[in-house]
């Protein structure tokens, strides 16, 4: 289930799982990068997905501590968010589960094709603009809170399934459902994030999906990026470069992916 890792491709796993700790802690879809290198590095890809999760827990546990002690985790209604996203999160890392490997590429590029288009409309939201000024979250609603509750489940539902991606639809729902600014959505996403992969991940390891030594060195690099992520979380210039690299590497890993399922 390993692959043979030479010392560059050790430094190559914790550069990409830098990165992705870095994009995930301010936006999201730094999966996007980490599932197919596993893929690519030889792990099927249902094995990728369980192992990507070890990176996951460990850097979202970083972020929602740092988020919390610098006073951006509003507790109330992330507690109130957790059980449908963990209820979610539990289902749709079941199915994955039992994805054969030609479904699971098709979904991982799906999900990647996705992703590109909902990063590139108005990117200012996602990375500047909700970011101005520190309003205090609107409790006015376009949503009831019954069908809050209920976008959170299928969010979590995608979330346990792919992971990859699962941050820009939290944010999605926590900006522009709940009324958080971007700093706020962040804090809360990551709490939501930590909890539902926390029961994804032992799905994936009861049926055997998780390499352990990858999933480590790739954690590494996790820890590492969503730590400075949180450091630099104000600094614009930051945010616009990690918006430029992931578009680059949405693409690409769509396009392999799509050539892997029908070769």
């Amino acid at each position: 289930m390993h692959p043979e890792l030479t010392p560059f491709m050790i430094v190559a796993v914790i550069g990409a799982g830098f990165l992705a700790g870095f994009i995930n802690t301010l936006a999201g879809s730094g999966s996007a990068i980490t599932l197919p290198l596993l893929v690519f590095l030889g792990l099927p890809a249902n094995v990728a997905n369980g192992t990507n999760r070890i990176g996951v827990l460990l850097q979202t546990g970083v972020s929602t501590e740092s988020f919390h002690r610098q006073g951006y985790l509003h507790w109330r209604e992330a507690l109130i968010l957790l059980a449908p996203t963990i209820v979610g999160g539990v289902l749709g890392a079941q199915i994955a589960v039992n994805l054969d490997e030609r479904a699971m590429r098709l979904a991982i590029a799906g999900m990647l094709i996705l992703t590109f288009f909902l990063i590139i409309l108005k990117p200012k939201r996602w990375l500047v603009g909700r970011q101005e000024g520190a309003r205090q979250p609107s409790r006015e609603t376009w949503l009831t809170w019954a069908g809050l509750l209920l976008a959170f489940f299928f969010i979590g539902l995608y979330g346990g399934f792919i992971q990859a991606g699962v941050g820009i639809f939290l944010l999605v729902g926590l900006v522009m459902g709940v009324g958080h600014d971007l700093i706020h959505a962040n804090a809360i996403k990551a709490l939501l994030v930590l909890a539902f992969n926390v029961f994804a991940f032992f799905v994936f390891l009861h049926n055997g999906q998780v390499a352990w030594v990858l999933g480590l060195i790739l954690a590494i690099g996790n820890v590492v990026g969503a730590w400075a992520a949180v450091k630099f979380a104000t600094k614009t210039w930051a945010q616009i470069w990690v918006y430029r690299l992931l578009l680059v590497v949405v693409v690409v890993s769509a396009a392999r992916m799509l050539y892997m399922a029908f070769h």
